[in-house]
Order: structure tokens, then C-alpha cells, then sequence
């Protein structure tokens, strides 16, 4: 396991990326899929049903990230970080199931070049799958919805083990399930949940710089890089895995640069 000590990015190409990565996982809200309006909405329904005055469209999306358990607490508190009383939550959780069902998937669409992203990485045989804090039974519904399923051998929901994202387990699960060791995985994510999962499971961890975040700016989380988008990474990873590569010299300064900069071309 690696230490929650901040490492720096990488550049582009990673030297260190170009052999030894055999499977690639994803999480599905804000990386693969916007899913912002689905979310929203049943946000300001769970308000009013509890007669709660009205949020912003951007306030409930940084309740986004952390399972569904938490989305509530936020809702009824109005805070990041606040409980509800127990047995609102528990009441609350109830009518979130109920509300959540009719606009799961509604308003999804995958982000641009996802879908020719994938198209690309399922041609070349890698092992994907999806890992995500969002309900095994929401989660299995909208990739059938968004037809995104066809090109995972599995997805990962939140309640699918004790602990979600950040912590390492379901990571650890799902490349065990892929047949994989973590080192041998790579971990595509939007939010800091995503690339502290992934260090703590040992694996190098790629952000989208769109998706949600909880209000955190993504130049303040400590991930591995940053790649403008899945059809891009995915070029560069069939590109990349293919090309041999000395390994850095030590002494080199590591720099953050996106992916297709104009520095590596």
C-alpha cells in the first residue's frame, strides 16, 4: 500500500505507464457518464418532500461523490460534512430510492469521446471495468441505459462491499476480480475519491479534468495526471503500451502536463 503522502503528477508521456499496465477501471459518474441533471433533480425533489428551502443546481452537485447514504445527509443538512438525525436519514433514504428510480439514466449522456474511447481500448482486448460509490442496482440500470455496459466485464457498485471510495477495497476487489495485481492497474477518475482509492490500493490514478468534486479544485488533488478526455487517453495508452522507453532519470523534475500537450508532440 502506498502512503497518503501527496506525489507529484507525471508528465506526459509517463515513462513509468508504458509497460506493465494490463487493466483499466473506471468510475461512472463524472468520468464516463454526466450524469449532473439525474442528480439535481432528485436533489430538489428529496428538498421538498422534506419542505426544505431550495438549493442551487451547483450546491447539490458537490453533494455528488461519496454513495448515496451521504448525498442524503447532505441534502437534509445542507453541508458537506453534517449528519441528519438518524431516523430522518433513515426516512429520507427511503423516499431517495423511490425518487432516484424514475431519473436514473433520464438525462445521461456520455461525455464526448468516451464511447470512441472505450470502442478503442475493447478492440485492443484491455480488461475494463467500473468501480463506483453509486448503488449496485441504480449503477447496473444506467449503464444498461446508457449501453455502456457492453464494454465492462463487470461494474463495482457502492454497497457491493462495507467500504466505498476513497478507501482502497473496492479497488483492490475489482482488479482481483480482473485477475490482476493493483500495480498492474490503472484507475480513470474525476475526484479526489478516485485518486485517493487508487494510491491507497497501490495504483496510478488518472483524472478527467470535467466531472464532480465536491467543490475540491482539481489542481489541489494529489493524482497522477491528467487526461482531457477517454478518447484521448485512449490513444495514447494503444500508442504508449507499445513503445519501448528508458526509465527516467532519477534526477529528473516530475511536471503536471495534460495529456496531448504540445510539449511531448
Amino acid at each position: 500500500m502506498l502512503s497518503g503522502e501527496a506525489l507529484p503528477r507525471l508528465p506526459y508521456p509517463a515513462p513509468s505507464l508504458k509497460a506493465g499496465i494490463r487493466a483499466l477501471l473506471f468510475d461512472l459518474d463524472g468520468t464516463l457518464l454526466d450524469t449532473a441533471a439525474d442528480l439535481i433533480q432528485t436533489g430538489h425533489v428529496m428538498r421538498e418532500i422534506f419542505r426544505l428551502a431550495p438549493l442551487s443546481d451547483a450546491q447539490i452537485l458537490t453533494f455528488v461523490g461519496k454513495g448515496a447514504e451521504r448525498f442524503v445527509h447532505r441534502l437534509l443538512t445542507g453541508d458537506l460534512s453534517a449528519d441528519a438525525e438518524a431516523s430522518a436519514h433513515a426516512i429520507a433514504m427511503q423516499h431517495f430510492s423511490d425518487v432516484y428510480r424514475r431519473y436514473n439514466g433520464q438525462w445521461a449522456r456520455p461525455y464526448a469521446g468516451v464511447v470512441h474511447g472505450l470502442e478503442q481500448l475493447k478492440a485492443a482486448g484491455f480488461p475494463m471495468a467500473v468501480v463506483t460509490n453509486k448503488a449496485q442496482a441504480f449503477t447496473d440500470a444506467l449503464l444498461v441505459r446508457s449501453d455502456l455496459s457492453r464494454y465492462f466485464r463487470f461494474a463495482l457498485g457502492g454497497d457491493a462491499l462495507p467500504f466505498k471510495k476513497p478507501r482502497p477495497e473496492p479497488l483492490w476487489q475489482a482488479a482481483s476480480m480482473l485477475g490482476f495485481r493493483p500495480s498492474e492497474v490503472l484507475m480513470l477518475g474525476d475526484s479526489q475519491n478516485d485518486a485517493q482509492a487508487a494510491r491507497a490500493a497501490g495504483m496510478l490514478c488518472f483524472l478527467v479534468p470535467y466531472g464532480y468534486r465536491e467543490g475540491v479544485d482539481l489542481e489541489q488533488i494529489a493524482c497522477d495526471g491528467i487526461v482531457p478526455d477517454i478518447k484521448t487517453f485512449a490513444q495514447w495508452t494503444l500508442q504508449a503500451s507499445h513503445l519501448p522507453c528508458p526509465a527516467p532519470d532519477a534526477g529528473d523534475a516530475v511536471v503536471k502536463q495534460p495529456l496531448g500537450s504540445d510539449v511531448h508532440n
